[in-house]
């Protein structure tokens, strides 16, 4: 029996045992993998098609995003009227984003109603028309978006920081204007579809409640399909000149947005694990070094967060905050305060506990269910890495110690490696 009286014994999550729950893997007769993961009580499905059709691939900017958006505006035999109610009369719901090197079709439906959604689905991958009236309205909203978007020092300093790291032409770097819009083609946008999405390369991922001909299934809808395997294309980086950038957007404006960046290698590098360990200590949750000193002690800014960049092929290290603009100079020599704070002193064993626990509870929260498990597995796989990435990153927030930490400091938190830009 319980005693009442006695509270539970209290366990740190650091002490916590975690377990990435296994995939299942095939392959349909076309050689396209599909990763699946049978969890969770209720009887939904999560269904995704992932195809190397990002930005990476285009030759001219906004087409990958463009072709994206218009899948589901329209096929051979129905238009984005009828695809939407088919959808929404089996209570399920699908959507498609463009990222840098892939582009994605996301179903979210019960389980049970699958092998009606998978033939509709088909024929957004084979037989759409993305129509030239559906182009024109997305082309005037999104100029107008943009319109908008473009008076904002945030939206401002966002595009700009990642054109400075990687250069105007890298996917990572590029943005969008009017005249890119304009400048679309409908022939370019169907010629990116034929090549990427009805003979591109897919990947597929599925979590839920699994039906027990889901491998039948897919086999019959997707396993005939011409996909073939279309690298990425792999673009240099052209890093700016200019390390330190100010520029006025809206001269009567009360805020500015601060970027502070440096290159960083991708998760394949030896560090990538430890110094996201630095990161959560210095500026990745709301009890960091940053946040306490700028928002909490300086109240210069409502938040000031510092992460590694979620992309395949580079990275960067990245410091972004919103401030009075009166204050941004301060803020950023609090920034740099701080990163020499952690070069020359070594955290103490409860701070660095307590961002233990933190990283390990953030991790636990990641597995909740079976949609967060997949995502964890699509991370993995997508960024070529295996199973073991999971465990070496738990090993590394257990093991890491104050003198690695401090070592990490001294080599990437240097003032002079990072760009520096503040839009007003």
């Amino acid at each position: 029996m319980i005693d009442r009286k006695q509270s539970p014994h209290i366990v740190d999550a650091v002490d916590f045992q975690l377990n990435l729950k296994p995939y299942q893997k095939f392959v349909l007769d076309n050689g396209v993998e599909v990763y699946a993961v049978d969890a969770g009580a209720e009887q939904v499905l999560l269904t995704e098609w992932v195809f190397a059709a990002g930005n990476s691939q285009e030759d001219k900017n906004l087409v990958a995003a463009t072709t994206n958006y218009l899948l589901r505006n329209g096929t051979i035999n129905k238009t984005a009227f009828q695809i939407n109610e088919h959808f929404d009369y089996y209570g399920s719901y699908i959507n498609r984003a463009c990222y840098n090197e892939t582009a994605t079709i996301t179903l979210h439906s019960l389980s049970r109603h699958i092998k009606e959604l998978l033939p509709l689905v088909r024929e957004l991958i084979t037989d759409s028309v993305l129509p030239k009236e559906e182009l024109l309205i997305y082309q005037q909203n999104m100029k107008q978006r943009l319109k908008v978007s473009l008076k904002k020092s945030d939206f401002v300093a966002g595009r700009l920081i990642d054109a400075y790291l990687y250069g105007e032409n890298h996917p990572y770097g590029k943005y969008s204007s009017a005249e890119n819009f304009d400048a679309l083609e409908h022939e370019e946008l169907v010629d990116f579809y034929n090549k990427y999405y009805r003979e591109g390369k897919l990947t597929m991922f599925v979590a839920g409640k699994l039906p027990s001909d889901l491998e039948q299934l897919l086999n019959t809808y997707f396993g005939d399909l011409p996909f073939s395997d279309i690298p990425v294309k792999q673009t240099k980086v052209e890093f700016a000149s200019e390390k330190k950038v100010r520029i006025t957007n809206d001269p009567d404006g009360a805020q500015g947005s601060i970027r502070i960046a440096r290159p960083f290698p991708n998760r394949h590098h030896p560090d990538f694990l430890k110094a996201l360990v630095l990161n959560t200590l210095f500026g990745g949750f709301f009890g960091s070094r940053l946040m306490s000193n700028i928002r909490e002690d300086k109240g210069y800014t409502y938040g000031i967060h510092s992460y590694l960049q979620n992309h395949i092929q580079q990275s960067a290290w990245m410091i972004s905050t919103e401030a009075g603009k009166d204050v941004c100079e301060a803020a950023i020599t609090e920034v740099y305060k701080e990163m020499e704070i952690l070069r020359n002193v070594p955290v103490d064993k409860e701070e660095l506990m307590l961002v233990r626990n933190y990283m390990m509870g953030g991790i636990l929260g990641d597995l909740d269910g079976p949609f967060h498990i997949m995502a964890r597995w699509k991370n993995i796989i997508l960024n070529d890495l295996d199973e073991k990435y999971f465990y070496d990153s738990i090993n590394t927030i257990k093991s890491i110690t104050a003198e690695e930490i401090q070592a990490l400091a001294q080599k990437y938190l240097q003032p002079d490696d990072f760009y520096e830009l503040v839009v007003v």
